[in-house]
């Protein structure tokens, strides 16, 4: 599994409640960007139009050795999933306080394009204190851990 592009902020701004590997529609343009790298997801969510997924807001750059044929950056792409996973995400997203947001992605081992999409929740300005101590104390702990050794 080759990792493109991971929403860390994500996981720093949400409750992770559920997560999914999704497929998603994509020219060839999209795909050789993806594999250079180029794709920004800060803002990209994911919304349910006639039971079907759709992610908004994932910018890919344009593919700059293709001609005029080449992608619009923030186009509305459509994901990929099996009906019963599509209808638990639909049904999440109806309910309030919930969202969809993708959180990777990556190139499975045949080499498709695939992204992980997660049922998340917001978290409250708390709950972001809370983690950014957490994390500073272990940073602090492995660092006094190194120096003892």
């Amino acid at each position: 599994m080759e990792i493109v592009a991971e929403n860390r902020k994500a996981r720093f701004d949400y409750f992770v409640l559920q997560e999914y590997d999704a497929g998603m529609v994509l020219v060839g343009s999209e795909v050789k960007s993806l594999r250079q790298r180029k794709v920004n997801m800060g803002d990209a969510y994911v919304l349910e139009k006639d039971m079907e997924l759709w992610i908004h807001n994932l910018h890919i750059s344009e593919y700059n050795r293709s001609d005029r044929k080449n992608h619009k950056p923030l186009r509305v792409r459509k994901l990929l999933l099996r009906k019963r996973e599509i209808h638990k995400i639909a049904g999440n997203i109806k309910v309030s306080g919930l969202a969809v947001v993708p959180l990777m992605i990556f190139f499975n081992n045949k080499g498709i394009a695939k992204i992980k999409i997660a049922i998340v929740k917001g978290k409250k300005l708390y709950d972001k204190r809370e983690a950014i101590k957490t994390r500073d104390w272990q940073r602090e702990k492995s660092r006094i851990s190194r120096r003892e050794v």
